[in-house]
């Protein structure tokens, strides 16, 4: 199971007993913030594109939306998600437990400049009722990314 995967790969920070397993599913923002109790736009929702030959993740916050012109601008193609059975394949992990965090190789990992607004998010842990807790600087660290950028909207009219 991807949950395996991604204990095993955050072990080497000793953080594979930080993940948060629920009796409900956490496989959409609006659920995973029922079971941790916590407002929506904490969650880091990890969403999957492919650009030109490479496959990408993008980690947001759950309260925006991509950007078409923003992603364009940046990777110079149109924002294309992955399809769920590509997402298997190309990311290692299903949708609704996709996140950062012991991807297949050569997937590429970017975060969102609308998750430093908060002191800590919960992305998930390769499976629908997974979580774990992280600032955002641990998440940068814990998910290998190649930096952060900014390509989604709909959330600075909700910065606190």
């Amino acid at each position: 199971m991807a949950i395996d995967k991604v204990r095993e790969y955050l072990k080497r920070w000793n953080k594979d007993e930080m993940i948060l397993e629920f009796d409900v599913s956490s496989a959409t923002v609006e659920l995973a913030a029922q079971a941790l109790h916590c407002e929506p736009e904490r969650i880091a929702k990890t969403l999957s594109f492919k650009v030109d030959d490479n496959y990408i993740l993008i980690v947001a916050a759950g309260d925006t939306k991509i950007d078409n012109a923003k992603f364009k601008g940046l990777f110079k193609t149109k924002a294309k998600m992955l399809a769920p059975d590509e997402v298997i394949e190309f990311v290692g992990h299903e949708i609704g437990g996709v996140c950062p965090f012991g991807v297949n190789d050569n997937v590429r990992v970017y975060l969102d400049i609308s998750l430093r607004r908060f002191n800590t998010v919960f992305p998930a842990c390769g499976s629908s009722n997974s979580a774990i807790e992280l600032t955002p600087d641990e998440l940068e660290k814990y998910s290998n990314s190649l930096g952060w950028i900014d390509v989604c909207k709909g959330w600075q009219e909700n910065e606190s």
